[in-house]
């Protein structure tokens, strides 16, 4: 049985090994933060809210033009010097004492983690064959999620702790994890620059299938401050379990993730069974959630199983949708620009975490149980829109790319129109010869 920890020796372990270590800083860095903060460096609450508001807007704004630097840079360089950079951003946590210089680095370390993240994708479509791609990022979700528990782990103890030096220890923690990250990248051999040309500075926005496969993806992303935000408040404010109850939710959701995600993505290989897994991760995510609204107004422990039920269908629709959106937002972008799609593809998350908890707070917490449908149903309706938006995104490609530098060879969009039509008209999604 393939083991969901550990990919294959050569680039795909340095990767996952680069995964791990920055993770796990990342991990503890997630559950102290908040009240570092605000205990220690002595921020208002919302200062600090409105902060790393204002950072994840402007990381959701560099990460295309990040993304093609490392298109046109390199891939490998690129990543490693945001990694450096995030390490840096992380670092200046150490000696900032006021709301500015906090902006400040809390933008510097959001631009960098975007760009990061972008880059790495880059990287990874430029050394892995693309129908290897979504197993092996299945891999490196699963080794994020065991790094993220680790480190919370250290996280927790330094919260035991309490003490300025605990936080600050942390705090280095995830700088100098990030510095591993970067003399791991480094071990990668280097894929080389796409060479991309200079273009209008819309770039991926002329790209409209692709915009709207993003968008569709960023509806279904809302499922990200749902177990963080959504499931904790309902828990307190509309059932009688116990409040513990968040905590254990949070580690089943962790632990399935390991242990599955490879698993589960192991059928997505092309574009076609990407858009069967995202449309099966709408139905499984409708019925989690009409499974989370019955377990208001019933007995505590009643709820309880009823919530845990509901978090089992969520975590299946998590890893569906996860393995399936991989592969569409690599296969959908064009082979000179991954980097560049990759920010934009990024972007979904920022939004989703950033406007997520506005919407969730609103469907959940203030409408109840029609809330926890409409949600369902909008998950539904964006999973079953992401096929014919995918298709046309590969249809559009299939017949624009004569004569273009991206025709060596089958097109991975080009694949899915192939994979949807009739078997006895295969000629029709072949690319037009160069």
């Amino acid at each position: 049985m393939t083991n969901p920890l550990v990919p294959p020796a050569g680039p795909r372990r340095v990767l996952a090994l680069a995964q791990l270590a920055n993770s796990v800083g990342d991990g503890a860095y997630y559950v102290t933060s908040a009240l570092y903060f605000t205990h220690v460096v002595g921020l208002a609450p919302a200062r600090v809210g409105l902060g790393l508001t204002l950072a994840w807007a402007v990381g959701s704004l560099v990460g295309v033009p990040l993304g093609r630097l490392a298109d046109r840079r390199g891939p490998r360089g690129t990543a490693v010097l945001l990694a450096l950079a995030t390490g840096l951003a992380v670092a200046s946590f150490l000696v900032v004492r006021g709301f500015v210089p906090f902006v400040a680095a809390a933008c510097a370390y959001a631009a960098a983690q975007s760009g990061l993240a972008a880059a790495r994708q880059a990287l990874l479509a430029g050394l892995v064959p693309a129908g290897e791609r979504t197993g092996l990022l299945a891999h490196l979700q699963s080794t994020l999620n065991a790094g993220l528990a680790v480190g919370a782990g250290l996280g927790g103890l330094a919260l035991h702790a309490g003490t300025r030096a605990a936080y600050l220890g942390v705090f280095a923690l995830d700088a100098v994890s990030f510095l591993l990250c970067a003399a791991l990248l480094l071990r990668l051999p280097s894929p080389p620059a796409a060479g991309v040309t200079r273009r209008h500075g819309t770039g991926v926005l002329r790209d409209r299938p692709y915009v709207v496969v993003t968008l569709l993806n960023t509806v279904l992303l809302l499922r990200m401050p749902l177990l963080s935000l959504g499931v904790p408040l309902w828990i307190t404010e509309r059932t009688s379990a116990p409040a513990w109850l968040v905590s254990a939710l949070f580690v089943l959701n962790t632990a399935v993730v390991m242990v599955f995600q490879v698993r589960m993505a192991r059928g997505v290989t092309g574009l076609a069974s990407a858009t069967r897994a995202i449309r099966r991760s709408g139905l499984v995510m409708l019925a989690s959630c009409a499974v989370f609204a019955l377990s208001s107004g019933t007995p505590p422990w009643v709820a309880a199983g009823i919530l845990v039920a509901g978090a089992v269908l969520q975590v299946v629709a998590e890893m569906q949708q996860s393995a399936g959106s991989w592969q569409l937002g690599l296969d959908l972008a064009p082979a000179d620009r991954v980097g560049e799609y990759q920010g934009f593809f990024g972007t979904g998350v920022t939004v989703a975490r950033t406007m997520g908890p506005l919407v969730l707070t609103a469907l959940l917490v203030g409408w109840g149980t029609p809330g926890w449908l409409l949600l369902g149903v909008l998950m539904l309706g964006a999973s079953y829109g992401t096929g014919p938006a995918a298709r046309w995104a590969a249809a559009r490609t299939a017949d624009g790319n004569t004569g273009r530098g991206r025709a060596r060879g089958e097109d991975s969009r080009t694949a899915v129109v192939a994979e949807n039509r009739p078997v006895r008209r295969p000629s029709k999604a072949r690319l037009p010869a160069t």
